[in-house]
């Protein structure tokens, strides 16, 4: 089960790789869950991968590991 949905406001964790931009806020715009489907996934670990899409309009996949629920 996924643990973000469509629209949640996330942040990208500080332990992230950089070119995830650790610290920044994103949206969700799509989640792929296990069992996902495609080669473009085996480069992440097991779990959920989310689509998200940055302040500035740049769309990124990232493992849920590498992400939070933002709170204001």
């Amino acid at each position: 089960m996924a643990k973000f949905t469509y629209d949640d406001t996330v942040a990208v964790l500080a332990s992230a790789p950089a070119t995830l931009r650790a610290g920044a806020l994103a949206s969700v715009i799509g989640i792929a869950e296990e069992p996902r489907q495609g080669s473009y996934f085996e480069q992440f670990p097991p779990g959920n991968v989310y689509l998200v899409e940055y302040e500035d309009g740049v769309a990124v996949s990232i493992h849920e590991s590498n992400l939070e629920l933002f709170l204001p």
